[in-house]
């Protein structure tokens, strides 16, 4: 049978033989490309010399001088010399020349492959930077992009000249990441250089003893914030013990790793919490639809943002008056002789020397004093008290490592008797402790825990909206699950959309997602309140590298105790429907203990790019005020009662939560 057969022995051609043996000489040696080499030229070299010589007219008729003339041909062509005479001094002029090639080939081959060494150390991004009064940024995050942004959009007195950027990555792969993100850095330039910044080493090639400002950004890692204390002891390590080093302004993410970098940053650094911001901005966005707006606005260099003004010319002068002292800029606060803010003093409070002025201006040229009394209208100052909050019933959607420090920050900020019920896809968080007792009055805020599939649509439109005045939407952290942390967002707002379209009921939604590129996506109504934690820490951290000083400011605004911004309807400060300027709006809030600094239009607030958000504006500016429109302000909320238990756990672990745990309840799944 042909199955029985033994296989016949594959042919094969002479030509695979020859490929095959050629290759097996390539391998063995450089000697041997060389030798190759040398026959592949010499093959294609001599026979064309040959041919010209036979086919030129004028070359010699005898068979030797046409040799000859071949030899000289082939020899020119190959630099080897064109000697002639007896066999002898033909090759000792070959030998010759080919030593002459080898020595220039290796010359050749080390320039380059010098040059081709110092091109990849260039492109490694490791040499070292020789500018004075540049911006540093050490790590590599999503706020990286935002804080260079900002950096370069910087108003020009206060503008580095250059901005470097240090991170254990490519450089060529940070340069196209922000020239994407970034765009034009117009005529600040941009440096990015590659290497750990932990390492002492690395991290003096980019001279953060001349520098103007140090700005540490923590990764995306389990391990960033242990990461920005090691960057923070090697910076301490490069500046030494100088007490006129640069400004220093650190982020962490736990806030167990905030006294120790408080340490390592020195006198001259500051520390900011980022996961602490973010659920502080998220549960202030609760009661105050558009706050996000606002401080998106206030904290990017676009348009006006915090100052430090001289107040010489107000020395003796109430607190109250100066707010009326500036045609272009907004009161705030002043800044002790001794550098603490105090934000919305009372009225009366004194200006003495030495203090400088907090307001709200384009620029630091933007605030010159003028008497604006003449500006109030007082007739069409409101004179009914505006009526107080009541409770508020609110749902929480999704848990991550901000959400205790969410919850907590809500029971702050809360109106006695308000209810809150948490809905996450996870057990029903613990409580870490027992709760403390309550005092004799009714609690701010019952926290409720119910558990459902968050993940399936069907779980999400079996929700009853209708009791419920704010709804908190909470993303996965990252790694928790094979989707993005926003892909999960994005799908529980889809979700509500669909039951608003079916109720007809437009609830108030406060989102948090991780990219500021998925914002576009969120199936939201123009203006509503979107928290991308990592856009508002850059922002944050570009606006305290510009003045440190900013740094006790924001963090009482962002604190659920003393001042913070706010928005309120126009109606408790003007008349609606009368025409007023806006010094008689500040006016009003100064009357009521508070500092105005702008407003939103309700006719625009689906408007894109600002909704309506207008701030600082002119104090002679005239418009007719509705009931509907707000006024944006620095205020003083309440704060939790004495005895309130104010401990807030941010020890991330989300089986465990400070607050007491109420079953009994309707669901809010139906």
């Amino acid at each position: 049978m042909g199955g029985d057969r033994p296989e016949e022995r594959r042919r094969v051609s002479l030509r695979d033989r020859a490929r095959y043996r050629f290759d097996r000489t390539l391998a063995r040696s450089t000697g041997s490309l060389m030798g190759w080499l040398v026959v592949s030229c010499l093959a294609v070299v001599v026979p064309v010399s040959a041919l010209l010589v036979w086919t030129d007219p004028g070359a010699p008729r005898s068979l030797s001088g046409r040799l000859t003339a071949v030899w000289r041909s082939s020899a020119e062509t190959l630099r080897l010399g064109a000697v002639d005479g007896t066999p002898l001094r033909m090759l000792l002029a070959a030998l010759l020349g080919l030593v002459a090639l080898l020595c220039v080939s290796t010359l050749v081959g080390v320039i380059t492959t010098g040059l081709a060494e110092r091109l990849a150390e260039l492109s490694r991004g490791r040499s070292t930077v020789l500018e004075e009064g540049h911006a540093v940024v050490l790590g590599w995050s999503d706020q990286v992009f935002t804080v260079v942004a900002e950096l370069i959009a910087a108003q020009v007195p206060h503008r580095p000249r250059a901005v470097v950027l240090l991170a254990d990555r490519d450089k060529a792969e940070m340069e196209r990441a922000l020239a994407a993100h970034v765009g034009p850095p117009g005529r600040t330039r941009l440096i990015c250089r590659s290497g750990p910044a932990s390492d002492p080493a690395v991290l003096a090639l980019v001279s953060p003893r001349t520098a103007r400002t140090v700005l540490v950004l923590p990764s995306d890692e389990p391990t960033a914030d242990a990461e920005v204390l090691r960057t923070l002891l090697a910076l301490r390590a490069v500046l030494g013990e100088d007490a006129e080093g640069p400004p220093v302004l650190a982020a962490v993410r736990d806030d167990r790793f905030r006294a120790a970098a408080r340490l390592a940053a020195g006198p001259r650094g500051t520390v900011l919490e980022t996961d602490t911001v973010t659920a502080r901005l998220i549960a202030q966005c609760v009661g105050r639809p558009g706050l996000s707006l606002v401080l998106r606005d206030l904290l990017d260099f676009a348009g006006d943002e915090f100052h430090l003004a001289d107040a010489t010319a107000f020395h003796g002068v109430p607190f109250g008056t100066v707010l009326l002292g500036f045609p272009t800029a907004c009161v705030v606060g002043l800044l002790t002789p001794g550098g603490h803010p105090l934000l919305n003093p009372a009225a009366d409070t004194v200006v003495t020397p030495g203090s400088r002025l907090i307001v709200l201006a384009p620029d630091d040229d933007g605030a010159r004093p003028e008497d604006c009394r003449h500006l109030v209208d007082t007739s069409a100052t409101a004179s009914a008290e505006p009526p107080r909050e009541s409770a508020a019933h609110l749902l929480l959607l999704g848990w991550n490592r901000r959400a205790p420090l969410v919850v907590e920050q809500l029971r702050r900020t809360a109106r006695p008797g308000s209810v809150l019920d948490v809905v996450t896809d996870r057990a029903v968080p613990a409580p870490a402790r027992e709760p403390e007792p309550e005092p004799a009055d009714t609690p701010r805020l019952t926290v409720r825990f119910r558990s459902a599939a968050l993940s399936r649509p069907e779980t999400l439109l079996g929700f009853d909206l209708t009791p419920y005045d704010g709804t908190v939407v909470l993303g996965p952290d990252p790694g928790d699950g094979p989707d993005r942390p926003d892909d999960r967002t994005l799908v529980t707002l889809l979700a509500l959309r669909v039951l608003e379209e079916r109720t007809g009921r437009e609830p108030r939604v406060v989102t948090e997602l991780t990219d500021d590129r998925n914002r576009p996506l969120a199936p939201l109504d123009p203006g509503s309140d979107v928290i991308v934690s990592g856009e508002l820490t850059g922002l944050l951290m570009a606006q305290i590298a510009q003045n440190r000083h900013l740094a006790a400011v924001f963090d009482e605004l962002f604190s659920a105790d003393g001042s913070t911004i706010c928005l309120r309807p126009a109606g408790h400060y003007v008349r609606p429907g009368s025409v007023a300027s806006f010094a008689t709006v500040v006016a009003a809030a100064r009357d009521r203990g508070e500092c105005a600094i702008g407003y939103r239009r309700h006719d625009l607030r689906r408007q894109p790019p600002d909704h309506g958000v207008r701030l600082n504006p002119p104090k002679a500016e005239q418009r007719e005020w509705r009931a509907e429109d707000q006024v944006v302000l620095v205020a003083t909320e309440p704060t939790a009662p004495a005895g309130a238990d104010t401990h807030a756990d941010t020890g991330g672990d989300d089986r465990q939560s400070p607050y007491p745990v109420q079953e009994p309840g309707p669901r809010p799944p139906r």
